[in-house]
């Protein structure tokens, strides 16, 4: 792995021992016990919305890739913005020190939309689907590129058995064969490269074409426009995952209706 990726992973690892310390895991178990029934991320992936795509709106402040994007948004007024203007389901970015964003991110985003709710960030641990699910996410990532192929299969049957579900990332064909293998059905792939941070629009196009018909593809990075939408719709892809033009975005609102229906106006 690239070094700013293995960075992040040896954080979270030192990070979820002195979580572990803090919070044990049998109050986050106490706390999904509490939790309110989750919305199904993969009803509202598996059609075309009214648009004839869907879109995974992302709270997103910054990365390390791109540096600060919007650090002061306030996440649950931003996903307030994403439904009004007619997002699938809203993704937050959880992780603090790579992306400023936090779990109370998490849990203020699930309070203020109706809508499935994706926590992003690098989980490397049953310990943080646990957070997921007590802070209120609906969803979790889980990115093959960090996870062994018996781990991914381990925190998905855990995401099952709290009554979520898995968005499994995926950049290359050996990625997606592993997906494959332990039965992923949500599929984000991902245009950015995470070793190179270099993105390729055209990446998820051909993987698209070798998912199962049981399987669900989400075009993940590099959505910027209608015209990446509308090349991507023309490769058989339906599902999207958008963050950073979101945020930049001056009337978020105005922009996510632009991506939802300005893909078709040259078609």
């Amino acid at each position: 792995m690239e070094s700013i990726l293995q960075k992040i992973v040896e954080h979270k690892q030192r990070h979820i021992s002195r979580l572990k310390q803090k919070i044990p895991k049998s109050r986050l178990e106490e706390l999904c016990r509490k939790a309110p029934l989750c919305h199904s991320l993969a009803a509202v992936l598996e059609q075309p919305g009214p648009s004839g795509v869907n879109i995974i709106a992302e709270v997103k402040r910054a990365s390390p890739s791109k540096g600060a994007i919007c650090p002061q948004a306030v996440a649950a007024e931003v996903a307030e913005q994403y439904q009004a203007a007619g997002a699938a389901a809203v993704s937050v970015l959880t992780d603090e020190k790579f992306f400023c964003g936090s779990l109370e991110d998490l849990r203020q985003v699930k309070r203020a939309v109706d809508l499935p709710v994706l926590r992003k960030d690098f989980i490397i641990s049953g310990y943080q689907v646990l957070e997921a699910r007590a802070f209120g996410a609906d969803a979790v990532l889980l990115i093959v590129k960090i996870l062994s192929r018996q781990r991914l299969s381990r925190l998905l049957a855990k995401v099952e058995e709290l009554g979520m579900q898995a968005l499994v990332e995926v950049h290359d064909s050996r990625e997606l064969d592993i997906a494959m293998d332990v039965g992923a059905h949500l599929i984000a792939i991902n245009n950015r490269d995470l070793k190179t941070f270099k993105t390729n629009l055209d990446n998820a196009i051909v993987l698209a074409k070798k998912v199962k018909s049981w399987q669900v593809a989400v075009a993940a990075s590099a959505i910027a426009s209608p015209r990446d939408i509308r090349r991507s719709c023309m490769g058989g892809i339906f599902n999207f995952l958008v963050g950073e033009s979101l945020m930049r975005a001056d009337d978020r609102r105005a922009y996510l209706r632009e991506l939802l229906h300005g893909w078709k106006k040259d078609s």
